[in-house]
């Protein structure tokens, strides 16, 4: 009779001990803390974003941790689907999408930021006013436009004066100009011919 009590208690202690044992293997392992990933670079230029990001996993690791302890609700491995897991469980998902967001900017390689030049720069503009004044220049037309057609002719060869003026002189280099590229030669600035002269 006493080996029979020794061999309940025995196995009572041991479901005992093995479901703590579990309970603690759940918050107590070392993966039980959400971490950076290892591929971050900690001196990454973004000092902001790396400071938001760490700053996110402790808020996913609390959340964690409070679930947990204050209302017995493993957010990672839920065992209930009630009203109360649920909502946490989503909020779980959102502050780990936060973390993984982080961590695919983190990760993305860094692009290095192009500066233009002022030649670039001026380039655009000068398409921005052939795009908002498409009309055809002609002989006695004036204004900035002019000018600039008149300065990549110049660039591109052409020794024109650049003085805003479309004259004769303006109207020769820009059939020379579209000769040279195999372009049809009427002498007039259209899209294709605009696009040859920025090139």
């Amino acid at each position: 009779m006493k080996a029979l009590i020794f061999l309940l208690l025995f196995i009572i202690v041991a479901i005992l001990g093995y479901n703590f044992y579990n309970t603690y293997q759940r918050f107590h392992p070392d993966t039980y803390e959400y971490t950076a990933h290892k591929s971050i670079d900690a001196n990454h230029p973004n000092k902001a974003m790396l400071l938001d990001y760490q700053e996110a996993i402790a808020d996913l690791n609390g959340y964690i941790i409070t679930q947990w302890s204050a209302n017995d609700i493993d957010v990672r491995n839920p065992e209930n689907d009630n009203a109360q897991t649920l909502a946490a469980v989503a909020t779980y998902a959102k502050k780990k999408g936060i973390v993984s967001y982080f961590e695919s900017q983190l990760t993305a390689p860094i692009q290095e930021k192009t500066t233009k030049t002022e030649e670039q720069i001026r380039d655009e503009f000068v398409k921005e006013m052939y795009k908002f004044n498409p009309q055809t220049l002609h002989v006695g037309n004036k204004g900035a436009l002019v000018f600039e057609l008149q300065r990549l002719l110049n660039n591109k060869g052409e020794v024109i004066k650049i003085d805003g003026v479309f004259n004769t002189e303006t109207l020769n280099a820009l059939k020379a100009f579209e000769s040279k590229k195999g372009l049809y030669v009427d002498g007039q600035l259209d899209a294709m011919t605009l696009d040859y002269l920025l090139q």
